[in-house]
Order: structure tokens, then C-alpha cells, then sequence
């Protein structure tokens, strides 16, 4: 590619723009379960029996509440990952002409995403593939419409998280754990003899309803009932968004395989650097035939396209070199070690105004180690209509 280092850049935009989704669904979790703790202060000065009342009563409550967040929060996943599809696939398509001469330009294919693509991925359960991919055949017989340059339902219906659940699901059993485990913390309290005051500072933390702040300082203002949630939502949010992400470009590489037959998985800005990722980064391989990002939860990894240079008959960079958005520069560079060569302005604008602490873990742990934990620990956030406005402006 002639500016791989924009794929970096996804990298930190899409980790950004999952801070922001996140934040949205875990504050209306929080909200509830505030409210919750505080219908606890009510149980003080009660006899056992109208205690015990009044707990079934705020459980059930809660309950219900939960169940309602779990809808909510499936239909705002949709709608936020429907449209991150389609930024995403406008993304690729842009990175594969600015790899083409100005002439060649117009052979790349735009791919065209299904509206109901991101419903089949956060609800359809595996099991109905078989029926969602007819439903699929059926329509593009029906319309005319070319599969290959398409992301359609079935597409959708075959992604999972790595567990092997869907959002949904996951949305669901995560709500129904922990208005279980409120219930047995309150319970295990009172029949310890511990005060109704302690048990809500316990479960809430500094947490106030309405909590202000990053992502980061909500996590951290919580207590028992929401730290734990909060963070599963966080990587609930953040492994959806990477597989959206990198299937909607699996998808536009594969319909443009006149331009791009093979992929290398990269795990650079990978925030753990698991195991599988370390073994997979840099390796090659054919649409359709290798691994595919997330290989894990809080997975960051991406695939970029290898340009068939030879079959296009175009003259490839040389190959120990690779191209940059500031020139060439040696093939074994690091996105960090790269970010470290920049001037100061670049780096503020790639980073954001926490550069500095860029710099700070760049001299203490060295660039690439810098890199991961920066979006380890970023807390910005980009909503999508930040995200699909800087995309455009990069178009233009």
C-alpha cells in the first residue's frame, strides 16, 4: 500500500470510536444499577421479614431493568455497526486506489453492505446459518445483485465473538450473571451482619447516577456491581467493532482480487499481544482461507491487502522498503518506531493531545511496546459522525 501507516491510524480511530459506543451502553447499565443500590438504603431500620420483602421487590426491579438494557443495547449495536460497515469498506476501497496508478484507479470495486448484515451478526444464532444464507441466494437472484461485491445477511450470520456467542447473547447472559450476583452480594451482606451503608459503597463505589468523565474514570469511580460489567461491555464493544471492521475489508479485498489476491495479518497495535497474534503477525495468506481478526477478545489486529504488483504489471516498491505516509522508509519499521520519527505536530495529530505520554512510554519502554499500551489505555473517544467526517475530508 502506498500509506500503510493509515491502516494504523484505523487502528486508533476504531479503538476511539469503541470508547465512545461502549461508554454510551455501560452508563445506562451504571444508571440502573445505581438506582438499584440506593433503593437498598431503604431496607435499614426494617424488620427480617418486610427486609426481605423489599429486596425481592428492588431485585425484580432490577430484573426487568436489565432485560430492557439488554434489548436497548443489542438495537444500538446495530445501528452503530451497520454503519461502521459501511465507513469501513469506504475506508479499504480508498487505500486500494491510492495504491494504483491515477489511470487504474477506477478497476477497483465498491462493495455494497446488506441493510440487515450487522442485525444477522449481533443476533442471529450460528445454528439458522442454513436458512439465512438461502434467504441471501434467493435475493441476489431476485435483484441481480453481484455476491461477490456484496456483504450480505449470511455474511453476518457466519461471525461470531471468539467464545462462539453473538452479541445478543452475550448482552443477555451478562445482564441476567450480574442481577444474580447483586442479589447474593446484598444477601451474603446482610446475613453477615454487615450495615446496609456498607453494603452500598461496596456495590456502587464513587459511582453517581449520570457519571461524568472518560470511559476510564467511570470504570474507575465503580464499585462490585458495576467494575466487573463494565469491563465485559467494554470488550464486548471493542471485539465487535474489530470484526466488523475487518470483515467489511475481507470483503472489499476479495471482490478486488484483481488488484489484491493475499492479506497479512497484522497484530501491531495488538494491546496484549496474545499468543496467537504474536504467531500470526506477518503471516500471508488467500482471501477466504486464513485467519480473520478477532482471534481474541480485545483483539486489535487488522489485515492489509498485498497489491498484486506483477499481475497488474506495476513496478513494486523495492523490497526491502515500504511505503509511508512520510516516504519510504525500511520494511522493518515499527508503527512506533515510525510515530518516534515524527515532528511533534504529526504525532499530536495522529495521537491527540496525550502524545505526550507517547513520548513519555516511547523513551521509557521503547516505541513499539509504547504504541501498544497508548491503545491499551487510550480513553478518547470519536463518535461515528467524527469518524465518517474525517474519513471524507481524507478523501478529498
Amino acid at each position: 500500500m502506498s500509506t500503510p501507516a493509515d491502516f494504523y491510524k484505523n487502528a486508533i480511530d476504531l479503538n476511539r470510536y469503541s470508547n465512545s459506543v461502549a461508554k454510551r451502553i455501560i452508563n445506562n447499565y451504571n444508571d440502573l444499577m445505581v438506582d438499584a443500590i440506593e433503593q437498598l438504603q431503604l431496607l435499614e431500620g426494617l424488620p427480617p421479614t418486610q427486609k426481605a420483602a423489599r429486596l425481592r421487590s428492588v431485585l425484580g426491579q432490577l430484573k426487568a431493568s436489565i432485560s430492557q438494557w439488554a434489548k436497548s443495547s443489542t438495537s444500538l449495536s446495530i445501528a452503530e455497526l451497520e454503519e461502521l460497515a459501511g465507513v469501513e469498506a469506504g475506508f479499504v476501497e480508498r487505500q486500494l486506489r491510492k495504491a494504483l496508478p491515477a489511470g487504474m484507479r477506477d478497476q477497483v470495486n465498491e462493495v455494497v453492505i446488506s441493510p440487515n448484515f450487522a442485525e444477522a451478526l449481533v443476533t442471529v444464532d450460528p445454528r439458522q446459518r442454513g436458512i439465512v444464507s438461502l434467504s441471501d441466494d434467493l435475493e441476489a437472484a431476485v435483484t441481480g445483485a453481484p455476491a461477490a461485491l456484496r456483504v450480505t445477511i449470511a455474511d453476518g450470520v457466519t461471525l461470531t465473538l471468539p467464545n462462539g456467542q453473538v452479541l445478543k447473547k452475550a448482552f443477555e447472559d451478562l445482564g441476567e450473571r450480574q442481577t444474580a450476583l447483586f442479589g447474593q452480594a446484598v444477601r451474603n451482606g446482610l446475613q453477615q451482619g454487615e450495615t446496609t451503608e456498607s453494603i452500598v459503597k461496596r456495590l456502587k463505589g464513587r459511582l453517581q447516577k449520570g457519571q461524568p468523565g472518560s470511559i476510564n474514570q467511570i470504570l474507575a469511580a465503580g464499585g462490585q456491581a458495576t467494575i466487573p460489567a463494565d469491563n465485559q461491555i467494554r470488550t464486548l464493544i471493542r471485539t465487535s467493532i474489530n470484526q466488523v471492521a475487518n470483515a467489511a475489508s475481507e470483503k472489499v479485498f476479495e471482490a478486488n482480487q484483481e488488484v489484491t489476491k493475499k492479506y497479512k495479518y497484522s497484530a501491531t497495535l495488538d494491546g496484549r499481544t496474545s499468543a496467537i497474534c504474536r504467531a500470526l503477525d506477518g503471516t500471508i495468506h488467500e482471501y477466504g482461507k486464513g485467519p480473520v481478526p478477532p482471534q481474541h477478545f480485545n483483539c486489535r489486529s487488522q489485515i492489509v491487502p498485498i497489491v498484486d504488483y506483477e499481475g497488474l504489471g506495476i513496478e513494486p516498491p523495492p523490497e526491502d522498503e515500504r511505503a509511508s505516509a512520510s516516504g519510504l522508509v525500511p520494511e522493518s519499521t515499527t508503527y512506533g518506531q515510525w510515530l518516534e520519527d515524527l515532528p511533534e505536530k504529526e504525532r499530536k495529530e495522529i495521537l491527540g493531545p496525550r502524545f505526550k505520554y507517547f513520548d513519555y512510554l516511547s523513551k521509557k519502554i521503547g516505541p513499539t511496546d509504547a504504541i501498544r499500551r497508548f491503545v491499551r489505555e487510550d480513553g478518547s473517544e470519536l463518535t461515528l459522525a467524527q469518524l465518517q467526517r474525517r474519513y471524507a475530508e481524507a478523501a478529498e
